[in-house]
């Protein structure tokens, strides 16, 4: 195994091979062959690349705004140059398809454009004689340290909701990526310092829970980011907090759509194809449940044979709908919870265990799948199964929907279909879900609005991206000042002009 690459950290601004002991294979989930070897960093390392970001801190807090948005202009300009590289390397690790992860890749490019224009919401305010003789200004400053600790199933975009408005805020930056599938978010970080980070300024580590709660007890760190998945986020979150540092945790999710029988029909089930099965439903912004109101119920048979045709196949083939999935024991929960929802009494209307992909049969595929009758007390309702699973709901009103997505106790987003306004403004104000969509989808907002996610699917009360991820990496300072002012000189001397 001498020929297989090993991962290394990112310190200072070089790439490092870790001494540690403890590697873990990278795995191609289209073939089971391994790809790479990623380092589970030692505690001297991680010590180290929270030492040279603190260090890195002195001086990059007193770099200009106008220096800092323009190495986030030119890392922009290296990501869409390096597009494609970069989704070689996530399908590759990841598996999902290649115009899929083009897509993250621009996605990520929104938070590094949002980040180049956050000069404009680092404002501070000013009273001049707010009281007699005294002036009141208040000045928005970086926090220092800080880290980020994401998922592998995004493992570019997730990192550029990040770092990028966190350094151009003026902090430091130790970045953990997922252990799965770390190539493409290394490589990344490669092009942020490219761009002109200087060295310190954005660390990269490896590793698994050892290194994460190691950021989250870390003395010098000031507030930690987490994108993944509840069980991680709620440990995260009461780690970090507990050390007195600010932190946010955006984790699992439950996503409804609803369709109204006015919708435009076409435009509701083919959106849920790709809503529901792209990225092999490896996204906390799936929507794993459809809830279909009234009429629109007689449209389910027309959109499980429109799933029934999807094409299942490697990330490589730009024709694949959807890939395979991160990983076998990723493969067998689904295809458990799959089993489940059968031995509980829901409709299998569509299943996607046993796909055979010739040429690639150690794949961890699962095609598209889609049960009818689901019940709320069913695992597949209660459980996050993150892959291509679609359940099913009745009901008769949009009364009914709301209500029954309200008694989920998840609220990362929701969505409906529908050409009546006043179904869509009902919708807006009743339902409680951070994120909503009309005639979208997967109502995730472009990078220059927050990702407002809700209830259990968020803790903290700041969000990534836009205004709100402006005030999480910074806190600010008011200061209040009187100058007195001092008696004029009288200038006696006699001009001898």
């Amino acid at each position: 195994m001498s020929d297989i690459p090993r991962v290394p950290l990112l310190i200072g601004g070089k790439l490092v091979q870790s001494e540690t002991t403890e590697w873990r294979d990278v795995i191609d989930p289209a073939t089971q062959e391994v790809v790479a070897r990623v380092p589970f960093a030692t505690p001297a390392e991680v010590e180290r690349a929270v030492a040279d970001s603190k260090e890195a801190f002195k001086t990059w807090r007193n770099t200009s705004q106008a220096k800092r948005r323009q190495i986030m202009v030119d890392f922009a300009q290296l990501l869409r140059e390096h597009t494609p590289k970069i989704a070689e390397a996530i399908s590759r690790e990841h598996g999902k398809t290649l115009p899929d992860a083009e897509g993250e890749v621009a996605r990520g490019l929104e938070g590094v454009d949002h980040a180049a224009s956050a000069h404009t919401l680092q404002l501070g305010d000013y009273a001049e004689n707010a009281a007699t003789g005294i002036d009141v200004y208040s000045v928005i400053q970086p926090l220092g340290v800080c880290a980020g600790i994401t998922a592998f199933n995004f493992p570019v975009m997730l990192p550029c909701w990040m770092f990028p408005i966190a350094v151009t805020c003026g902090n430091t930056f130790v970045y953990k990526p997922s252990e799965q599938d770390p190539t493409a978010s290394l490589m990344v970080a490669q092009l942020a310092l490219e761009a002109g980070l200087p060295p310190g300024v954005l660390n990269v580590v490896h590793g698994g829970a050892d290194v994460a709660n190691a950021l989250c007890d870390h003395p010098d760190i000031k507030a930690v980011s987490f994108i993944g998945s509840t069980r991680v986020g709620t440990e995260i979150y009461r780690r970090s907090s507990h050390a007195g540092k600010r932190c946010q945790a955006m984790m699992g999710a439950k996503n409804h759509s609803v369709i109204m029988p006015d919708a435009d029909r076409e435009a509701a089930l083919n959106s849920m194809l790709g809503a529901a099965f792209g990225a092999a439903g490896e996204r906390c912004m799936a929507i794993s449940v459809l809830v279909l109101v009234g009429e629109a119920q007689k449209w389910l048979p027309d959109f499980v044979e429109r799933a029934r045709k999807l094409k299942v196949n490697i990330g490589l083939d730009r024709q694949a709908d959807l890939g395979p999935l991160i990983s076998p024991a990723a493969k067998q929960r689904v295809e458990g919870l799959i089993q489940k929802g059968v031995d509980e009494g829901a409709e299998l209307l569509l299943d996607g265990r046993g796909i055979q992909v010739a040429g690639y049969e150690k794949g961890n595929f699962v095609g598209p799948t889609v049960f009818s009758g689901v019940k709320p007390d069913m695992s597949i309702y209660r459980e996050e199964i993150f892959g291509p699973v679609l359940s099913v709901v009745l009901v008769d009103t949009l009364e009914e929907a709301v209500e029954f997505i309200n008694a989920n106790p998840n609220g990362n987003g929701t969505s409906i279909f529908t050409q009546d306004g006043g179904h869509a403004r009902y919708f807006q104000n009743n339902i409680d879900v951070g994120q909503v969509g009309i005639n979208i989808p997967i109502p995730v907002p472009v990078a220059w609005f927050s990702f407002t996610g809700s209830r259990a699917s968020k803790l903290g009360d700041l969000g990534p991206n836009g205004r709100q991820s402006v005030y999480f990496w910074t806190q600010t300072k008011t200061v209040t000042a009187r100058w007195q002012a001092h008696p004029r000189e009288v200038n006696t001397t006699i001009s001898m002009k």
